[in-house]
C-alpha cells in the first residue's frame, strides 16, 4: 500500500474548511489516521454520522497527542486558545498550522504556546462558500484554489515543505510568503469585499418595506453576489475584522478615496474617467478567468455543478 502522506492528521474545528480537508484527506489518502475534534458535542456527533474521520473528540487536547500535523481551522480570534490547549500536547517534531484569513494576528496568537520541539507553520486556503459547519464541506474544495503558506522567520525547512506538500496534494497550488505581507493583500482581495457585501445588504434591509421587497424580487447578479458573500459565517469575519484592523483600514481608505473619485466624475458627467476606469476593472476580471480562478460562463461566475461555488475568505 501507498505510504500516506501525513500518518497521523489532527484538525481542530469541523467546519466548512476543517471537513473539507478531513474529507480531502480521506479521499485522497492523505492520512494513515484522521483525527477530528469539536468543542460542540451535535457537531462531533454530526461528523461521526457523515463518517470522514476515524476519531472524533471534543477535547483539542486529545485530539492532538500523537498526531504528526494539527491543523487549527477554528475563527482567527479562537486560535491563541486552541493553541494553548494543544500545545502541551504536541510531540516532538509535531507540527501546528491554521487556516484562517489572518496570519500576523494568529502568529501572535499561538507561537507563545508552541514548545521548542514542534514548529508552527501558519497557512490560509484561499477558498470557502458561505456555507458553514461539517455539512457544508466537499473533498474538492481546495483543488486549483490557492493556499498561502507564511512560515515565521527561522521556521525549519523541511516543516515548511511538510505543509506545503499536504497542501498540494488536497489539489491547491501553493505560495509562501510573510504573514504581514499576506494580511495586505488579503485585506484588498477578500476583507475589504466582504465588508462592502455586508455594508451594501445591510442597506437594503433598512431601507423601507416596500422597496425592500422589490429589491429581493428584482435584484440583479451584483445584488444577488453580494448577498452571497454576506451570507458567510459571522464569528469567522467578525474575528477576521478585529484581528486585521490596520490592514482593512489601510485598504478601506484607499477604496474610499478612488470612491469618491467615482463619485465626482458621475457628478460632473466626466464619461471619459468613468470608461476608463470600467476597462481597466474589466481586464483584471479577464486575468482572474485566464489563471482558472474563476469561469467565464454567462452566469455571473456561478457554476452550474452540485457543488457550492468556491469563495476567496
Amino acid at each position: 500500500m501507498i505510504q500516506p502522506l501525513v500518518p497521523r492528521l489532527a484538525i481542530i474545528g469541523a467546519g466548512l474548511i476543517g471537513s473539507s480537508m478531513a474529507r480531502a484527506a480521506r479521499e485522497k489518502h492523505l492520512a494513515g489516521t484522521i483525527v477530528v475534534a469539536d468543542a460542540d458535542p451535535a457537531v462531533c456527533e454530526r461528523v461521526r454520522q457523515l463518517g470522514f474521520a476515524d476519531v472524533v473528540t471534543q477535547d483539542a487536547g486529545d485530539a492532538a497527542e500523537g498526531a504528526d500535523i494539527v491543523i487549527v481551522a477554528v475563527p482567527v480570534g479562537a486560535s491563541g486558545k486552541v493553541a494553548e490547549a494543544v500545545g502541551p500536547r504536541l510531540k516532538a517534531g509535531a507540527i501546528l498550522s491554521d487556516v484562517g484569513s489572518v496570519k500576523g494576528f494568529v502568529v501572535e496568537a499561538m507561537a507563545p504556546h508552541v514548545p521548542a520541539h514542534a514548529h508552527l507553520i501558519p497557512a490560509h486556503p484561499v477558498a470557502g462558500t458561505e456555507f458553514s459547519g461539517p455539512d457544508a464541506g466537499f473533498a474538492s474544495l481546495f483543488e486549483n484554489r490557492w493556499c498561502i503558506v507564511t512560515p515565521p522567520d527561522g521556521a525549519d525547512p523541511a516543516a515548511v515543505e511538510a505543509i506545503v506538500a499536504l497542501w498540494r496534494a488536497a489539489g491547491a497550488n501553493v505560495e509562501t510568503m510573510s504573514a504581514q505581507h499576506h494580511d495586505l493583500v488579503l485585506a484588498i482581495t477578500s476583507h475589504v469585499p466582504h465588508l462592502i457585501a455586508y455594508n451594501i445588504v445591510g442597506t437594503a434591509a433598512h431601507l423601507e418595506e416596500t422597496l425592500t421587497s422589490e429589491v429581493i424580487k428584482f435584484s440583479a447578479g451584483g445584488f444577488r453576489d453580494f448577498t452571497r458573500i454576506a451570507a458567510s459565517d459571522p464569528t469567522m469575519w467578525r474575528d477576521v475584522f478585529l484581528t486585521n484592523r490596520e490592514a482593512v483600514l489601510e485598504m478601506l481608505g484607499r477604496f474610499t478615496e478612488d470612491l469618491t473619485a467615482l463619485q465626482r466624475a458621475i457628478r460632473y458627467g466626466d464619461g471619459d474617467a468613468l470608461f476608463e476606469h470600467f476597462a481597466r476593472t474589466r481586464a483584471i476580471r479577464r486575468s482572474i478567468i485566464e489563471q482558472g480562478q474563476e469561469t467565464a460562463a454567462p452566469d455571473f461566475g456561478r457554476r452550474a455543478a452540485e457543488k457550492p461555488k468556491h469563495e476567496d475568505s
